[in-house]
């Protein structure tokens, strides 16, 4: 049996070559062979049985390239459950479905993912009835404005999305903004930063400031269930801090997993978002999805801090320049009156779902510490906790045509390392088990996923 690797750049510290890691060798002793490894030449693949092991995020562009000239072949695309390697297959077995090819992931327990292997021709007939539904809200987001700050991120083959239909579907207007005006205006909110930011710190003994942020409210934050304050156009503008929610930030704190923190950190990440606060004034915008990861070269620092805020206050704000996960999110904010967390599922064990991303917004969780962003280990990401109980998980198709739209109960927020900082996992709502199958929630996400990116939000 041959395997082929992809492997994301991002993630150096998976450099060793594939037959090196304890997740292969201990598939390899459950099937009774030792992989044929192929690495990431691609160049005599096809054969029956050869089988992709996808062990990192922002591998999907990666697969795009390396699949041209191969496709008739059956991708069978192997995920670990580590470094958003079922993310990024999820996007890609979207885009295989948008193409009409055929292909499926494989993921669960080893015995599971070693039954899976031995069936070269898996059977495609679908045990659960199909969890997507044809999407009816037509003209739900008209006379907003959004904007594509950058452009999609490289890995999100499959969920381009065409503005004119947004309009027409949607109602919405989409405009892309470049890269280097955001860039421009962290520069100018730099030069700002040293007044701007420091004359909103108190004094401390220790002369360092931003160790309290607690007792500041910067920038103030809306509570989960009420809505943001609306001024004129009808666009999103700062609520007024109240007595239920006195402060914005807690105090830095040493993270778990990432380099320890400190006050330029904080200051960089609060820059980044009041950069993207003056693009949403300029642009008279509701919301934008971020191509942040070109964040990590120009500014050092990350977009995880913002994007939580700008959510908090109403503005709509998703990552990787996810047209699809923006518009689900907006959606989502429309017709629940809340927050939502754009997440990556990570794993699936059993009938549990484990979601994780590092852009929590705050006014959904109860609790919360700050981390390094995962994948490069720099910058000021969340680690939130949401509260247990029933949840909803929504996406939008790049076709605007269908949606999953499902209720869940959320039982859990781990904080594991490999794997983005807010994680939290669900498991399908038991009536609607009882429906359509206790299996097809799996099946939508191992068949069928519209894209990697879904939107969770707590009700």
């Amino acid at each position: 049996m041959r395997l082929y690797t992809l492997t994301s750049d991002l993630h150096g510290e998976l450099a060793h070559n594939a037959h090196n890691e304890q997740f292969i060798r201990d598939i390899e002793e459950a099937i009774g062979e030792t992989f044929d490894y192929r690495e990431s030449d691609f160049s005599d693949y096809g054969a029956a049985g050869d089988v992709i092991y996808v062990r990192t995020g922002g591998t999907e562009g990666i697969f795009r390239e390396v699949f041209k000239g191969h496709e008739g072949a059956r991708v069978r695309l192997l995920t670990s459950g580590q470094s958003n390697s079922l993310a990024a297959s999820m996007e890609i077995l979207s885009w295989l479905n948008q193409q009409g090819l055929d292909g499926e992931i494989i993921h669960g327990s080893v015995k599971e993912i070693a039954n899976e292997l031995m069936r070269y021709y898996p059977s495609s007939v679908r045990t659960s009835p199909s969890l997507i539904r044809r999407f009816s809200g037509r003209k739900v987001l008209a006379g907003k404005r959004f904007g594509v700050i950058g452009k999609p991120s490289d890995w999100l083959i499959s969920s381009s999305v065409d503005y004119a239909k947004v309009r027409k579907t949607l109602g919405a207007e989409i405009i892309d903004i470049p890269m280097t005006e955001l860039l421009s205006a962290v520069k100018g909110q730099e030069a700002l930063g040293a007044t701007t930011f420091a004359s909103l710190i108190p004094p401390t003994p220790d002369g360092v400031g931003l160790s309290h942020l607690s007792e500041i409210s910067f920038p103030p934050v809306v509570p989960q269930g009420t809505s943001a304050l609306r001024g004129g156009h009808g666009r999103p503008q700062v609520a007024a801090p109240n007595a239920s929610w006195p402060c914005a930030l807690k105090a830095l704190n040493e993270p778990k997993y990432g380099k320890s923190l400190t006050d330029k950190d904080m200051e960089g990440a609060l820059i980044i978002y009041a950069a993207l606060k003056q693009l949403v004034a300029k642009y008279h915008l509701d919301g934008f999805t971020l191509r942040c990861f070109d964040l990590l070269t120009t500014v050092h620092n990350t977009g995880c801090l913002a994007l939580s805020l700008l959510n908090s206050e109403g503005i709509i704000a998703t990552c990787e320049g996810d047209i699809p996960a923006m518009l689900s999110m907006a959606i989502t904010r429309i017709k629940y009156g809340k927050s939502g967390f754009q997440v990556n599922l990570s794993r699936i064990s059993g009938g549990n779902f484990l979601f994780a991303h590092c852009t929590i917004p705050l006014d959904m969780v109860s609790d919360y510490c700050y981390d390094t962003h995962f994948e490069s280990g720099i910058g000021v990401a969340i680690h939130g906790i949401l509260p247990v109980g029933p949840a909803r998980l929504f996406k939008l198709g790049a076709d605007l045509e269908h949606c999953i739209d499902e209720r869940v109960n959320i039982i859990d927020n781990p904080y594991g390392n490999n794997l983005c900082r807010t994680q939290v996992v669900v498991r399908s709502w038991a009536d609607r088990d009882k429906e359509v199958g206790k299996d097809a929630l799996r099946n939508y996400m191992l068949h069928e996923p519209l894209g990697n990116h879904h939107i969770l939000i707590t009700q």
